[in-house]
């Protein structure tokens, strides 16, 4: 099948890290050469959507731009803006993250609230601290809503698999015994988020990524074809276990005819 839109992992699909994928490279000029449709739906919550396609243009010779960046922090403003639809800015949240996640959250007009606020977000924080997970637990033990941006437990990096948001929002799961509502990938809300902003439509597009867990199962939860690339995460052995295997299966993004 000839997809009219592809939706593409970044960390372990496009690069390790730092690590470049040149195959990546490949894929994405094939991709523009064909005039195909292509977005970036990174669980990435730490950078801004321009900082993520700076980082692809600069260090990866990836053609992105900020419009093609899909972070679980713009669909988490999104998901606060339809929960408060009355009157974003008569309520309140308390953010674990950096500034891409802040930044979308704040940037609905929801206010800061560290004593009583009406949700709790929770996402990777490179600076995390016991008291940020002291007013985050008090909060949602009160009553707040508890959103995490997305379950990934590792990140793929040149050093190899780093904590991801996952761990942290896990650490707060613990201490309130309350599981978080997920908005990133493994969960279907990016996609259908990405499908209503840009305008796609996701019957005819492929998820594609390296991590069974997030990227493959983010498609399947969303009834989209799935692109498995065996680059980062999720190795052949991962794959024969799972009782539904992605749509396409290669070894590098080179290999696949656009």
């Amino acid at each position: 099948m000839k997809y009219q839109t592809y939706l593409i992992d970044l960390d372990g699909t496009m690069y390790r890290g730092k690590e470049k994928i040149p195959e990546a490279r490949v894929f994405i000029d094939n991709l523009n050469q064909a005039g195909i449709d292509y977005y970036f739906l990174t669980n990435n919550t730490t950078k801004t959507p321009q900082q993520v396609a700076d980082n692809l243009v600069n260090n990866h010779q990836i053609r992105a731009t900020a419009e093609q960046v899909v972070t679980p922090s713009l669909a988490t403003a999104a998901y606060i803006q339809n929960m408060f639809d009355d009157d974003i800015t008569n309520h309140s949240a308390y953010v674990i993250g950096e500034y891409g996640l802040k930044s979308a959250v704040f940037n609905t007009g929801i206010k800061l609230n560290e004593d009583n606020p009406d949700v709790v977000i929770v996402g990777l924080d490179y600076d995390v601290t016991y008291h940020k997970f002291e007013v985050a637990t008090l909060a949602i033990k009160k009553g707040a809503f508890f959103i995490g941006t997305n379950a990934d437990t590792n990140l793929p990096n040149e050093r190899g698999l780093v904590p991801g948001a996952g761990s942290v929002i896990s650490l707060v799961e613990t201490s309130t015994q309350q599981k978080a509502h997920y908005i990133g990938k493994p969960e279907p809300d990016m996609i259908f988020f990405a499908a209503k902003e840009k305008g796609f439509d996701p019957k005819t597009s492929v998820m594609v990524g390296d991590n069974y867990n997030t990227d493959i199962k983010a498609g399947i939860s969303a009834k989209v074809d799935t692109l498995w690339v065996n680059t980062g995460v999720s190795t052949h052995a991962d794959i024969d276990k799972e009782k539904i295997k992605p749509t396409h299966q290669v070894e590098s993004l080179d290999q696949w005819d656009v």
